[in-house]
């Protein structure tokens, strides 16, 4: 399996997250577009910069000139993220972890999490973002997990449907649709989380920290 992570231009992740990944197979790092300046910041050369290039500092593109792959797109209907991703799925990778999604604009944050769904059938992705890791699903998984792991559930509509086994408030055939009904801070009460999902997407978020500490990845 093909894994890159891309760094977008929100809150610059941590080089020790970036290397942590890096070291478990996501070897190819891709900057969309200004998220080439937090690499820079903290010290990661990236594979490839790829964007409109408005956002990125000239005195990046320049340092980044002879060591990375810069990418111009110029095209205005899709996101520098949204770029990068159709790169990554171009050349032939099954999964991505985007870094760097919040930030001081929610309407990006939000953004961020609708490219989730908008890719979901086209490549694997996670995202990470201060202490909290997402993941998406929409069948029937088994998730592998410590007890008293705090893990939160979202949906978007009625016709999605989860039943769970495994968590300390359970779950039978329940909507969680937006704005109606969320799990937030579900508990595990075992090692495995079995969730049985039909009918749409459903988010799964976790703590980073201790899914790190438990070799949960």
């Amino acid at each position: 399996m093909k894994r890159c992570i891309i760094i977008a231009k929100g809150k610059a992740p941590s080089k020790k997250v970036i290397e942590y990944f890096y070291n478990n197979g996501f070897s190819t790092i891709i900057c969309a577009d200004g998220g080439a300046n937090s690499a820079r910041k903290i010290g990661i050369i990236p594979d490839f910069i790829i964007g409109d290039l408005d956002s990125v500092a000239l005195s990046t593109l320049k340092y980044f000139e002879k060591k990375s792959t810069i990418i111009q797109i110029k095209r205005q209907n899709d996101t520098d993220v949204e770029k990068c991703l159709k790169f990554a799925i171009k050349k032939g990778f099954n999964e991505v972890i985007i870094l760097g999604v919040t930030g001081n604009r929610l309407d990006h944050t939000i953004c961020n999490l609708g490219i989730v769904i908008k890719f979901f059938n086209k490549i694997k992705i996670h995202i990470s973002a201060e202490d909290s890791f997402l993941s998406a699903y929409n069948k029937s998984v088994v998730i592998k997990s410590k007890i008293n792991e705090t893990i939160s559930l979202y949906a978007f509509d009625k016709k999605t449907l989860i039943t769970s086994k495994g968590l300390k408030y359970p779950l039978k055939n329940s909507n969680l649709a937006f704005g109606e009904k969320e799990s937030t801070s579900n508990v595990a009460t075992l090692e495995r989380i079995e969730l049985k999902i039909s009918g749409g997407i459903v988010f799964i978020i976790r703590d980073y920290n201790f899914m790190k500490k438990h070799d949960l990845f």
